[in-house]
Formats: structure tokens, sequence, C-alpha cells
């Protein structure tokens, strides 16, 4: 299956944090353009539902069911009115294995330092979207991999440059190199390649990272067509959580998030290069018990109907109701003509004898008395 199947939208880029037992959802906005409002004590919270609601809202479309009076007010509290002022792009990821870290939410990276917090509370399991049809929104994954994305020992090297960091490579093999990426405060990450763990967290990164260029390839494309769709773009990053299979709680699992949310950074400074600014970013952050390839997205393309035209019954081949269907026909047609030949004379006759000083509309230059 293509990754970069059209199903139709531009973008708006959201990153959102749901645990399984859903615990926050940030959401990132355009520093350019602004579509949410921004309240530091703010304390609104979402039920799942309401999460897909405000992203539908965000591209542009309705909600996919009718919400009720207090879902919509916690919707008005969020994001700003005007309908017309929508990005029309969304970048939603679910982090698996972030849960119960602050380092997310006290990042002081650009695209993370003014992120609107949301608490997330409910039983439900996943977030529902519903999308219209094929022509008006269009649907990138970030997760199904092509043969595009494997990386080299030479991709490698780049990435880590475009990180700020190095790559050296090991005589032994391909890919068996030894990553290290600068951190704050002086500290750094060092991944060696060899490490089954490691090597995910790299690649998958890698990956992420890779696929969301070619998601802004693809909008390239789409922006140059006479009507542009909305572009979600949705992906899951279980990087972290291989760290933290391997190496439990330590620190390198910490540092590993850390880069995570650098290269997430980055890569939406990019995005609003890219979009000029018309996209939000959504995190979420997944829960331990949700598998590699599940997601709590959940997204609906509502299928096209079918075109209904008006067309004439099948003629009768009774005589006597062809002779009716036809008297009746003729019937109206020379009553509208009548009525129609009555108005247009005496419009003709009172516009002929209005007074000079009445007709304000053919003579608007004569003084009325």
């Amino acid at each position: 299956m293509d990754p970069y199947r059209v199903y139709a939208f531009p973008i708006l880029l959201v990153i959102s944090i749901i645990q399984v037992s859903f615990a926050d959802v940030l959401f990132l906005d355009s520093p350019t353009r602004g579509y949410l409002r921004h309240s530091p004590d703010q304390t609104t919270t979402f039920t799942p539902s309401e999460v897909g609601a405000a992203t539908s809202v965000l591209l542009g479309f309705s909600p996919h069911s009718v919400l009720a009076v207090a879902s919509s007010s916690k919707l008005n509290e969020v994001l700003r009115p005007n309908p017309f002022n929508r990005p029309r792009a969304v970048l939603m990821l679910e982090v698996s294995g972030a849960e119960g870290t602050q380092l997310i939410l006290n990042s002081d990276n650009s695209a993370f330092s003014g992120a609107l917090r949301i608490k997330v509370v409910g039983d439900e399991r996943r977030v529902d979207i519903q999308l219209p049809g094929e022509d008006e929104a269009s649907l990138v994954s970030l997760n199904e991999i092509s043969s595009d994305t494997e990386c080299s020992d030479k991709d490698l090297a780049d990435f880590a440059s475009w990180l700020g960091g190095s790559y050296v490579e090991d005589a032994s093999g391909p890919l068996n190199g030894e990553f290290a990426v600068p951190l704050a405060n002086e500290a750094s990450l060092r991944l060696h390649m060899s490490e089954s763990a490691d090597r995910e967290f790299m690649t998958s990164l890698f990956s992420l990272i890779y696929n969301i260029r070619r998601a802004m390839e693809l909008h390239e494309v789409l922006s140059k067509r006479e009507q542009s769709p909305s572009e979600l773009i949705i992906g899951k990053f279980v990087g972290i959580k291989a760290l933290q299979d391997h190496y439990g709680g330590e620190i390198t699992a910490q540092h590993g998030l850390e880069v995570f949310i650098t290269s997430i950074s980055k890569i939406f400074d990019s995005l609003q290069a890219a979009y000029q600014g018309q996209i939000c970013g959504v995190i979420v952050q997944g829960g331990p018990t949700t598998s590699e390839l599940e997601t709590i997205f959940h997204v609906k393309v509502a299928s096209r109907a079918s075109a209904r035209w008006l067309e004439e019954t099948k003629a009768s081949a009774d005589p006597i109701k062809v002779a009716e269907v036809a008297f009746v026909r003729k019937t109206l047609a020379w009553i509208t003509g009548i009525i129609l030949l009555i108005a247009t004379m005496l419009g003709i006759h009172f516009l002929m004898n209005m007074p000079l000083t009445k007709d304000t509309l053919l003579y608007a230059n004569v003084k009325l008395d």
C-alpha cells in the first residue's frame, strides 16, 4: 500500500501525547498564524472523542458526531472561533514509552515551549477521526515501511549532522558504528548500532523524519491543485520503548527522549516553512500495553455517495395518459406565458408614466421634492 495515499486535503500539524490511560495531549500551534487559544493557567480536560473532534475542526471539517453543549464549549476554549482560519494540516504522533515523563511537557525547544497542554480523561481507548470523501482529504501514514526508508551509514552520518552530532562507521560491517548527539547541560547520547535496541531507536527515528520529509514533498504536489485537500499525517514512534525495554529506567532512555524532542522540534520548523505556517501538531503519549503496530488513532474516510439524477420515469404506452400529460404541459406553458406578458406590459406602462421625481433608480441625479 502506498504510504502517501491521497484522499485529499492541506496540512495542519497536530502532535498529541496520550497514554493508554490517556494523560496529556500537547497541541503545537503555528508560531506565525495562531490557531489556538493560549492560557498559562488553562486546565481544560478532554475526552479522546473531543481530541478527535478538535483535530477534525483544525483540518477544516465538522466533527464526526454531534457534540454536546459542554464539548462544544471546551473546543471553543481551545480553538480560535474564525471558521475561515484553519490550518487544514495536522501531524499526529503517538509516542510509546514516554508515559510518566515531564521532559516533553517542560521542553524549551521552540516547537514545544508554547504548546497547549490538555488533560485527557475517560475510558475510551482510541481517538476517532472522521474524514470526508477522497477529494477533500489526504491521509499519510508515517509507519508504512518502504524500501526507500532503509538507511545506510551515509544516511546516518547525514542525519547525525542534521542533529548537530556525529556518526563514526565501524570497520566490522555496515550499520555497526557509533552515533553521538550532544544534549543540554553538556551531556550526550551515545548509541552503538551493533546493539539491537540502539539500532531500533535510531532507524525508527530516521524513518520517521524521512517520511515526514516525504509528506512535505507530497504537499508541494497537492498545493498545485486547483482545490488543495486537507492533509493529515499520522504516525507512531516506538524507539523510546525499545530503549526502556533494554536499559530500563536508566538515563539512556531519557536522553533518547531528548533526542526525539529535538528532532520533532527541528522537523516541525521545517513543516512550518513548507506549509507557510498553516499546520499544527498533536503529540500523544502512548502507554506500554499498546503493540508496535496498534495505534490509538482510528481514522475513517467516508465513502462517496453515488450520484443521484432527476430522471423522468419511463413513458407510459397508454395513449390516453400520453394525451393527458401533453395537455397539462401545454396548458401550464400557455398560462405562464400569458402571466409573463401581462406583467411585462404593466411594468412598461407604469415605468413610462411614472413621475420624474418618484423614479430614484433611473433618475438618481434629479433633485426630489
